[in-house]
């Protein structure tokens, strides 16, 4: 068959090239003195069920527009009430076979009528500029068709002064939601159709510059800059503060403060020719790999990463600026300095931001085949068919030119998941000869031809350690080992933030800071993609996949963000904080010492204050100023404590020194204050409490039914507590192993070996059972006898309660033995009771104020903490298990009147959990609206928490993160407080 032929015949939105029309890529830039309009805001609408099924008649001056609805541009067509968006993680949500699309293609025509300005100039050209466009478009301006593109996430421009008229101008665009470029779009994310950046004319005088190039340098070595600007046509470069004056493609060499994300110094310059102004921005910044080792201005650079989609949820991938503020804003105040900007060119706005803030950028190109990879050999993929190599090296292109002059932008990667073929290496070759500045990546082809980095996805922790020793397994081909063994080492994805977790960031921290060939990672990802909907009574909730009746999705995997769809840090987020804080503060209290490390790369902490706190069972007793050095990056010093302020109750207490490094001045990402890091140094331990001896029990009555201990009564028939003082439980204290499976318990599919959330189910320890096997009262003691087990299987757990009572205080110890075949570790091993709804209001001593699991307890800090009962869930998109605090030693519920429950660790601290449905609720729920507060308070006092791991995407918890099931034994005690009592 003649492919060739037959590729002809196919239509513009089915062709492998890139489009017809559109003028050569160029550097963006923000402003000038020339003119600009923009042609944002509303537009008028029409959706068709197929590409060409309502005709051209509507780029007219009088078209009939009888049915035409209105969108807002930028905007996505779906959000806005035409059509429903879609998401897909890895499969086309079509029949795949490239170039061709359904005849059932989604097609949006857009028409808006517009006037010139007065004064707009009549010399020079315009052009009409389209920043981004999902997926293909066919443009006209005044019945004049202008060309079509494809490239959803790149600018495209058209020459149109020869068509614009004073008034009445009309411009039409068709878009069509798959093309040709669909393949090549297969990035994890909804499928959202639509005009989704701005449109706008930009004059271009005569004399204006065709294009720029800002080449600014640092040799660290003498502390000076280069800087070199290329324009066509030539003009003059004026940095005022640097005294320089420059013909452009001359070249200086000056002192300059150099540009970090830790220092983000830009000096103000403006580039000159006789038809425009164009103010620079300049950052004089050398990088590249060298010695193994990417470096920035002579110093290896540690990546404390996140990968960045671009959205919002009520308008998609159209996200305004202030919003990517405030994205960088978050991102600099929980200590990240790098953005991958997954999987696509971000809005170049945003790269100005990181410019101005200080972020380490990975541009990626928008490139992403993925679904390829269910065929054998990637059998169709777009980067080894030739046909598609021009539109791969326009996409790379167009990155490239439009980026080229960000100082924020330290590395191009080609693009994400699209295996390995030489549509690759074509773009590889065009970005190295065009820059040579800046290195490559690219993650997918395990022989890296064309990437300066050796980059993995969610290796394991152990895998991790190998390649930072350069002990990896080797490749087949000696000459391909030694080419990847001479690359550094990026994680450009890991520890996936879906739902609860990620878990083990601390441990690949301490990786990254051992072995210098490992530079880092890029937490997958920023922000939960929920879209916002409604339940028929008007509750919102935010949906994932399959919630908008797709045919193929991939359900709540678009959820796997440090943030909310809101913008609310999660759990995540404030344990990345901590784990990736810049500067280490450990401590020695025998010593009176404090140890404080800089782990920045370029900055000394002279813009930290340093402050510190004691307490004694979480009261402060005192606190003030420590004087710490400004020590140079890597350096670190022992600072002597004051002296330990008086406890005034003895010794009895637990006492500790918390030490927070904090802003000492207002920059321009936060206010002086702001924490940047701490750390907390015991002084005296957690006093280990013992159930009271025989002999100094209560001892206990039978009457009636009822056996009465201390302050206590319980069912003499099933040694069930009914009573406590003066209150009732809903449910009696019992062994609880079920949570609600994490979307890490359930794993990834590809994890089928140790999917615990799945091992849990098949074993069936959300239906355990409770059998009695006996009740006796000896003396102050009551001991009950059961056996915890689920059908279907002899795995079991011998549990036996001992209740004792000492004046108002009743004590418990519980003793477990497993029995039986445990194919899996548990979920969690503990207590769990009912209290009355009224209970609504928590106080704990122990680790806060945020939950916390074996595994991601870093950001835990031992205090005395109070949050209602609701305020200690969180509203994972997906209901999961949280809101588990740490290391508790006591923890009270209590009513609006004061009164209420104290709970007491005995020998050792427990996990505490406090929520209004119960773990079985939690586990059936599929929204937050499904939770509804029933008429208990469900508490949670856990001896074990199985750890959470990344197992969504990447690895399961580290083996001392697993919960065995084997004999383990706990005490807690239980004392009714009265209104006028207070928590201490």
């Amino acid at each position: 068959m003649d492919t060739r032929s037959e590729d002809a015949r196919l239509p513009y939105f089915e062709d492998h090239s890139p489009g017809s029309g559109t003028l050569p890529a160029r550097a963006w830039y923000a402003a000038s003195d020339a003119a600009r309009l923009s042609l944002d805001g509303t537009w008028q609408f029409r959706l068709a069920d197929t590409a060409e099924g309502t005709g051209t008649g509507f780029v007219a001056d009088d078209a009939d527009l009888a049915g035409w609805s209105e969108v807002a541009v930028p905007g996505h067509w779906v959000l806005q009430g035409h059509g429903a968006p879609a998401y897909t993680n890895v499969q086309y949500p079509f029949p795949v076979d490239p170039p061709r699309v359904p005849t059932e293609n989604p097609t949006g025509d857009h028409r808006r009528v517009f006037d010139l300005p007065p004064d707009w100039p009549a010399d020079g050209e315009t052009v009409l500029r389209f920043e981004g466009v999902e997926s293909c478009a066919r443009v006209w301006l005044n019945g004049r068709e202008l060309g079509t593109f494809m490239g959803s996430r790149l600018p495209h421009e058209f020459a149109v002064g020869h068509l614009l008229r004073p008034a009445g101008n009309v411009l039409a665009v068709r878009v069509h939601q798959w093309s040709a470029g669909s393949y090549l779009e297969d990035q994890d994310m909804w499928w959202l159709p639509g005009i989704f950046r701005e449109v706008g004319l930009h004059h271009r005088p005569e004399h204006a510059p065709v294009d720029f190039f800002v080449h600014a340098g640092y040799d660290h070595t003498t502390g000076r800059g280069t800087l070199r600007v290329d324009s066509a046509p030539q003009g003059r470069v004026t940095v005022p503060e640097l005294g320089l004056d420059l013909e452009t493609g001359e070249e200086a060499s000056v002192p300059v403060e150099p540009w970090t994300a830790e220092t983000p110094r830009l000096y103000d310059g403006v580039l000159a020719t006789a038809g425009e102004r164009i103010p620079l921005r300049i950052g004089f910044r050398t990088v590249g790999v060298r010695d193994g080792v990417f470096r920035a201005n002579g110093r290896r650079v540690l990546f404390r990463g996140v990968n960045r989609h671009e959205f919002h949820p009520e308008s998609g991938r159209a996200v305004d600026v202030e919003t990517m503020r405030q994205d960088i804003l978050l991102m600099k105040r929980h200590n990240i300095n790098a953005v991958r900007t997954s999987h696509y060119p971000p809005h170049p706005a945003f790269l100005d931001l990181c410019d101005e803030l200080g972020l380490w950028v990975i541009d990626e190109c928008d490139l992403e085949t993925h679904g390829f990879s269910f065929f054998p050999e990637w059998r169709g993929n777009p980067v080894t068919d030739e046909r598609f190599t021009p539109a791969l090296v326009d996409r790379a292109r167009r990155m490239v030119e439009r980026d080229k002059n960000h100082p924020s932008v330290v590395i191009w990667s080609l693009g994400n998941e699209s295996g390995g073929g030489p549509g690759l290496g074509a773009m590889a070759r065009w970005i190295r000869d065009r820059d040579p500045s800046r290195p490559l990546h690219y993650e997918n082809d395990s022989t890296y031809p064309d990437s300066d980095f050796y980059s993995r996805m969610y290796a394991s922790h152990a895998e991790v350690e190998l390649i930072g020793r350069r002990e990896e397994e080797p490749l087949a081909d000696p000459d391909l080992d030694a080419h990847r063994r001479s690359l550094p080492f990026l994680l450009c994805e890991y520890a996936h933030a879906m739902g609860n977790g990620p878990g083990g960031l601390s441990e690949y921290q301490r990786l990254f800071e051992t072995y210098e060939r490992l530079q880092g990672g890029f937490v997958w990802e920023w922000i939960d993609h929920g879209l916002p909907k409604r339940t028929p009574d008007g509750r919102t909730y935010f949906a994932y996949g399959g919630d908008f009746g797709e045919e193929v999705h991939d359900g709540n995997f678009v959820c796997d963000g440090l943030l909310f769809p809101d913008r609310t840090p999660s759990p995540g987020l404030l344990e990345y904080k901590k784990v990736i804080e810049p500067v280490r503060i450990t401590g020695d209290a025998g010593r009176g010492t404090v140890t404080v490390r800089n782990g920045h790369d370029f900055a000394d902490l002279s813009h930290l204050a340093f402050e510190w706190v004691f307490e004694t069972d979480g009261e402060r007793l005192g606190g003030g100023r420590l004087d710490v050095p400004p020590l140079a990056p890597g350096e670190s010093a022992d600072i002597a404590l004051p002296p330990a302020p008086a406890t005034g109750g003895g010794a009895e207490g637990e006492s500790v020194w918390t030490v927070r490094a904090v802003l000492a001045g207002d920059t321009a990402w936060a206010a002086a204050g702001h924490v940047v890091a701490w750390g907390q140094i015991a002084a005296s331990g957690h006093r280990r409490r013992e159930a009271p001896s025989p002999a100094a029990a209560v001892a206990g009555r039978r009457a009636d039914g009822t056996i009465t201990l201390g302050p206590a009564e319980f069912d003499a028939a099933t040694g069930a507590l009914t009573r406590l003082g003066g209150l009732v439980p809903v449910s009696a204290p019992r062994l609880d192993v079920w949570r609600a499976p994490t979307d890490n318990d359930l794993g990834a599919s590809w994890h089928e070996e140790a999917r615990y959330g799945m091992r849990w189910r098949e074993l069936g320890l959300h239906r355990v059972r409770h059998r009695l096997d006996g009740v006796s009262l000896e003396g102050g003691t009551l001991t009950v006898r059961t056996r915890v087990a689920p059908a279907a299987t002899d795995a079991g757990l011998r549990t036996e309660y001992r209740w004792s009572a000492t004046g108002d205080e009743l004590w418990l110890n519980v003793a477990v033995t497993a029995e039986g075949d445990w194919p899996c570790p548990l979920p969690r091993l503990g207590l769990r009771l009912g209290l009355p709804a009224a209970f609504g209001r928590a106080a704990w001593f122990g680790g806060g104020p945020g939950e916390a699991y074996p595994d991601t307890r870093a950001a835990a800090a031992l205090g005395r903490w109070e949050l209602p009962v609701d305020a200690l869930q969180t509203p994972y998109v997906r209901p999961q298990e949280n809101g588990a605090r740490a290391d508790v030693r006591w923890a009270e519920l209590r009513t609006a009147d004061g009164s209420g429950l104290r709970m007491t660790a005995g020998s050792a601290p427990f996990w505490f959990t406090a929520r209004r449905w119960t773990s079985e609720q939690l586990d059936a729920a599929s929204h937050t609206t499904d939770l509804v507060p029933g008429d208990a308070v469900w508490v949670n006092l856990d001896h074990g928490q199985q750890g959470i791991g990344s197992q969504s995407c990447g690895p399961g918890p580290l083996p001392q993160y697993l919960l065995a099931a084997g004999a383990a034994e706990f005490s807690l005690s239980f004392r009714e407080v009265a209104p006028e009592s207070s928590a201490g």
